[in-house]
């Protein structure tokens, strides 16, 4: 009940803002008048510390999430299963998604160590962190404001007057000694709540830092695991070349021999001897994007480039390797999953407490203050009652005229938190675009590999039937020559294919937030 009518009262006095005076004033110690004045100054307190901080108080800003995402065609991608008896409910972020180290689902012991060494290693992510933990200590430091601030101080002092100074005495000629030792305290009460707001507002700040590191930690972590299957898929070809290399350069020799022979032509040896270098050439380029791609790898793992090497590693295509089905989860739980997209609610949510902080310029600055402590002339006396002293003054002002600087401040602080709100929705736009590109991308690819293979098959077939031609001297060279090249542009694309859909699969994941849920951002 005390309370209610503190906020009652505290509304009032909100309401009418009639305090705008300054006053200061210092109270004689020991008299009746001041231990009343005390008295009422403490129960003006308790009320006062009921009163409620001004501004709107905040709320999400509205995003209806759709019911089900379009593109969930493809067999790596494991939809979210149906509500039991078909009944609705809210999403639960911890139901049928990822969790922790999502690379482990890809079954690769050699990108598991590489994924291992980004949390303690990388330099990025530590400057995050550290970004994070200095606004963190921000939260403390205006914290501290909520409370009295306290000091002492030991003044040992001794004075030795001029006698031939104005106004000089006998009493004062002579060297005297001061002591004292003092405390003093200092208040200002939150009454409006502008420190609370502040508060408010640092801690959202903390925890858009927190989620922006657990952003870049999973950016780095899919980074790493795109780099590492791009630099497979490159050794795929390296081995596929490496073998197309072997069997131009037999194809070369029977080709030789059969000019020798009288069968073939010499255009036929040409065209052998330009095939086999063209493919060396290929097999020889391929080394740069290789060795780029293990810069990378090496660069976010945070390796000394110089000793760092990745043994080659064919990627290989399905179903030699499948890929590992992901679970979807439901859209609604997006807006939890997603670090990016919870590092911008929090801003939104201090932008909103920028509205309060800007708001409490209208109401007055009461500050409490007090002092008291010991002064004598003698060390001998220097800690007795009578060398006691002590004060209790307030102090209170309102601006009564700043030409509508605060009205302006208000206004900024109320379209900013409009921007913030609006940012933080693009921002879902943008997470469920995301999500849908990559959902796209898996159910093409995997359809656009269905009839690469097909057509690797039919390549291959028509390379035999050539092949098989040709020695037996049924057509030229130009036959065989045709049907190969055919045939390795299509194996180049099958495997270009397959790295792709390694590709999605892990910005994939990425886009659903690889695991992470706003529950890990500090309270």
């Amino acid at each position: 009940m005390v309370f209610v009518y503190a906020r009652r009262i505290c509304d009032l006095f909100l309401q009418k803002r009639k305090l705008r005076a300054s006053f200061a004033g210092r109270l004689k110690p020991g008299s009746r008048k001041t231990a009343r004045v005390s008295a009422v100054g403490s129960i003006a307190l308790l009320l006062l510390a009921g009163c409620k901080p001004v501004g709107p108080n905040y709320n999400r800003p509205g995003f209806s999430a759709p019911a089900a995402y379009k593109e969930t065609g493809a067999s790596a991608v494991a939809p979210p299963p149906n509500p039991a008896g078909g009944a609705w409910r809210p999403a639960d972020p911890s139901d049928g998604m990822l969790k922790g180290k999502w690379w482990e689902i890809y079954g690769d012991p050699q990108l598991n160590r590489l994924e291992e060494r980004i949390t303690t290693n990388n330099v990025q992510l530590k400057s995050a962190l550290e970004t994070y933990l200095a606004a963190r200590d921000q939260v403390s430091a205006v914290r501290a404001n909520l409370y009295p601030t306290l000091a002492a101080a030991v003044t040992p002092e001794v004075v030795k007057n001029s006698a031939n100074a104005p106004n000089s005495s006998a009493s004062m000629a002579g060297a005297n000694a001061d002591l004292v030792i003092a405390g003093q305290a200092s208040w200002e009460p939150d009454f409006w709540g502008r420190i609370r707001r502040t508060v408010e507002q640092a801690s959202a700040q903390a925890q858009a830092s927190a989620a922006e590191a657990a952003n870049v930690d999973l950016t780095l972590h899919a980074e790493m695991a795109t780099d590492y299957f791009a630099l497979r898929g490159i050794d795929a070809q390296i081995r596929l070349l490496t073998a197309t290399v072997a069997d131009l350069e037999r194809q070369l020799e029977l080709t030789q021999r059969r000019f020798t022979g009288g069968v073939a032509t010499a255009v036929d040896v040409a065209q052998a001897e330009t095939q086999l270098e063209t493919v060396r050439a290929q097999l020889v380029d391929l080394g740069v994007a290789r060795a780029q791609y293990e810069h990378a790898v090496g660069t976010i793992a945070n390796y000394d480039l110089s000793s760092f090497r990745i043994p080659p590693s064919p990627l290989g295509q399905p179903p030699e390797m499948a890929l590992p089905r992901i679970p979807l989860g439901a859209p609604s739980q997006l807006l939890e999953r997603r670090p990016d997209i919870a590092a911008a609610e929090r801003l939104a949510k201090a932008a909103n407490a920028q509205i309060g902080i800007a708001v409490s310029a209208f109401y007055p600055t009461i500050t409490l203050g007090a002092t008291g402590g010991f002064e004598s002339a003698h060390p001998g006396t220097w800690i007795q009652g009578p060398s006691s002293l002590w004060t209790l003054g307030a102090q209170a002002s309102e601006l009564l005229f700043d030409a509508g600087q605060r009205h302006a401040l208000t206004g900024v602080a109320r379209h900013s938190y409009e921007a913030q709100a609006d940012a933080y929705r693009n921002t879902v736009f943008l997470a469920f675009e995301d999500v849908e590109d990559q959902l796209a991308s898996l159910r093409i690819l995997e359809q656009e590999a269905q009839v690469e293979q097909s057509a690797v098959r039919a390549a291959q077939r028509s390379f035999d039937l050539s092949n098989a031609r040709y020695k037996g001297g049924v057509t030229n060279y130009l036959e065989v020559l045709t049907a190969e090249q055919t045939l390795l542009q299509d194996q180049v694309a099958a495997i270009d294919i397959a790295s792709r859909q390694f590709a999605a699969s892990v910005s994939l994941v990425r886009a659903l937030g690889g695991g992470w849920d706003a529950a890990q951002l500090p309270q």
